[in-house]
């Protein structure tokens, strides 16, 4: 994320299929023992590109976000080969991904305060938005069945783009802010020293489909969201943190959030409404390099790394890095 704002604002654009709700177009995958001594284990991305986001598409596509310009990249993970499929701009930037049922990128804007929607087939832009009042930095997205839903780290609110009959997406008109209330308290400060001021970040549906699932960045906490009114409950973890937690990732009742600072995936089982989680497990690899969103691939996890902590060059390498799921 743009470094101006704050030296580790990190993102998440995580997606996968949930009960109600749109579901991403991620071709059927291989089995572990297929990808593994197959599939590169590091995937090399362009230097100097400054990702963030990453979603998984047909086949073995995958596409990734640069803060520095808005491009996206398009890339095999069978091979690791891959393009600029979007071309970038000066004063653009693509914070976190989500891909739907119908192939169609959606892209938080950052502190352009907006969003755009791509075609994952051809690159063609499909629509832009621009969020309504004083916004901070889109951070990231989920798609439900009738709406795209973007976390502002900077604000306590949610924005809102509504999906038609067939999906078909809403016009700039109809989109909207939803405030967060209830258990949700917007902080200037927090315990995550990697960027102490970063709220809301990464987003995703409940298992049973009615509610959204948000992480605060700066607390660790995680809420489960009323969708239609911004009201906020404290999802109890049992004392767990998701401390600098980034992109969120759901598959069932098992959500994963990425936790940059610490080079870790944290891996939680939630009940269904959700009102509670237990952090079963963490999921760490020396090749993680503060990673800030995942997207998933058969029996794995593909992780971005966002090295939030260097400085970036246009020469400054950077990677997405295969994780085991289970």
């Amino acid at each position: 994320m743009r470094r101006a704002v704050v030296v580790g604002l990190v993102a998440a654009a995580a997606t996968l299929a949930v009960p109600g709700a749109a579901a991403p177009t991620v071709g059927t995958a291989p089995s572990a023992s297929a990808i593994d001594g197959v599939f590169p284990a590091v995937i090399p991305l362009p230097d100097g590109f400054q990702p963030e986001g990453i979603v998984t598409g047909r086949g073995t596509s995958f596409y990734v976000g640069s803060l520095r310009d808005g491009a996206i990249y398009r890339g095999d993970l069978r091979t690791g080969a891959g393009r600029v499929f979007v071309a970038g701009e000066e004063g653009r930037e693509a914070v976190g991904l989500e891909i739907d049922q119908r192939n169609r990128i959606f892209v938080a804007g950052g502190s352009g305060g907006g969003a755009a929607v791509y075609d994952a087939a051809t690159g063609a832009t499909l629509a832009t938005y621009q969020f309504p009042g004083d916004t901070g930095f889109m951070n990231d997205a989920v798609v439900t069945r009738d709406a795209v839903y973007f976390t502002d780290t900077l604000r306590p609110s949610l924005y809102v783009v509504p999906l038609g009959p067939g999906g078909r997406l809403g016009e700039q008109a109809s989109v909207r802010a939803l405030a967060l209330t209830g258990d949700f308290t917007f902080r200037d400060d927090g315990s995550c020293s990697l960027a102490p001021g970063v709220n809301a970040n990464g987003i995703e549906t409940s298992p049973d489909g009615r509610r959204l699932l948000v992480v605060q960045f700066n607390t660790g906490l995680l809420f489960s969201v009323d969708p239609a009114t911004g009201v906020a409950r404290t999802v109890d973890l049992g004392g767990a943190s998701l401390e600098c937690g980034d992109g969120l990732l759901r598959r069932g009742r098992t959500l994963y959030a990425v936790q940059g600072a610490s080079n870790q995936i944290a891996v939680v089982r939630l009940d269904s409404s959700p009102t509670s989680g237990v952090l079963v497990r963490t999921i760490t690899d020396p090749d993680l390099d503060i990673p800030a969103t995942i997207a998933p691939f058969g029996p794995f996890l593909y992780a971005v790394n966002g090295r939030f902590s260097t400085p970036p060059t246009t020469d400054t390498p950077y990677q997405v890095v295969r994780l085991p799921a289970y």
